[in-house]
């Protein structure tokens, strides 16, 4: 019997690439404090790059931007809940 479709290709498994690797031993409150000043660092530019712009690309950017501080705000808040300042 002839089937009318071939069969699906074979799943291939691939390694993931080692390049750029975050050692497996580094705990959470300084992977969250790098995330932090990653995002801190993102918002800035975000929020320059769009004094460029104009228009609804401007409006864009911004709300890249908001997103960005969004992201931030939550990262600081989960180290705060790690190292509550009391």
């Amino acid at each position: 019997m002839i089937k009318p479709t071939p069969n699906p290709p074979k799943p291939v498994t691939q390694k993931p690439g080692t390049m750029f690797i975050i050692a497996p031993d580094i705990d959470t409150e300084t992977l969250l404090a790098h995330a932090c000043e990653s995002l801190a660092s993102a918002s800035v530019m975000a929020s320059d790059f769009a004094g460029f712009l104009q228009g609804s690309q401007r409006n864009t950017m911004l709300g890249i931007a908001q997103v960005i501080m969004l992201g931030e705000l939550a990262v600081n808040r989960a180290l705060d809940n790690l190292d509550p300042q009391d």
